[in-house]
């Protein structure tokens, strides 16, 4: 005899594995609401990352900031790893638009400085998408993001060609990066951390 509704047991969903459960199909990326819920769940993973890492956060602590239903989160994202990477994805392109004047020759000091002020602000965020699970991702992403500006550049007159220029820039930027959020956050202040990195890039290109 099939089993009445009542008598089926429930689905339960819980924050340690991906799962999508039944539910209605997923709005297209159109839809106003799925636009909506997306960009609140995305703007909750950010303030929460203020305040913790990603492993001490939940799921429901991101809904619950999100002000949406649990149930929502997995038509968007499988884990709260994906819901990283998907952020990750827009942090790149600000973290590039800081990067690529490093490559110019004309007040490269005063791109550090914002490069670094930048990081150091979301230092949680950063720390969570350089040094944690999105850190392999991000890095390639960065770089082929980098690489495709640069491919819009204009070679110089110099022995190292803008394209490995780019790579070499980019790779040294984010590993001394990298290895600025696992120090202390007062041992290295920002202006500091600037003419570091500068410096670093002037040895490796001169």
């Amino acid at each position: 005899m099939k089993p009445t509704r009542a008598a089926q047991k429930p689905i339960e969903l819980c924050d340690t594995v991906a799962h999508t459960p039944d539910a209605p199909p997923a709005s297209s990326p159109q839809d106003p609401r799925a636009v909506k819920s997306g960009e609140a769940l995305r703007g909750a993973l950010l303030a929460l990352l203020e305040r913790k890492s990603l492993d001490q956060l939940t799921i429901r602590e991101i809904t619950a900031e999100a002000g949406v239903h649990y149930a929502t989160f997995f038509r968007h994202h499988q884990t709260k790893e994906a819901l990283l990477d998907h952020v990750a994805a827009d942090q790149i392109h600000r973290l590039v638009e800081l990067t690529m004047p490093v490559l110019d020759t004309i007040d490269s000091q005063a791109a550090f400085a914002a490069l670094c002020s930048y990081v150091n602000d979301h230092r949680k965020l950063w720390t969570a998408l350089l040094t944690g699970g999105a850190a392999g991702v991000m890095r390639a992403e960065l770089l082929r993001v980098s690489k495709q500006i640069a491919a819009d550049r204009a070679p110089k007159s110099s022995w190292l060609p803008v394209g490995l220029g780019v790579i070499c820039t980019v790779s040294l930027i984010v590993e001394t990066l990298s290895w600025w959020l696992t120090q202390p956050p007062e041992e290295i202040p920002v202006d500091q951390m600037a003419r570091i990195l500068h410096r670093l890039i002037d040895a490796a290109t001169a």
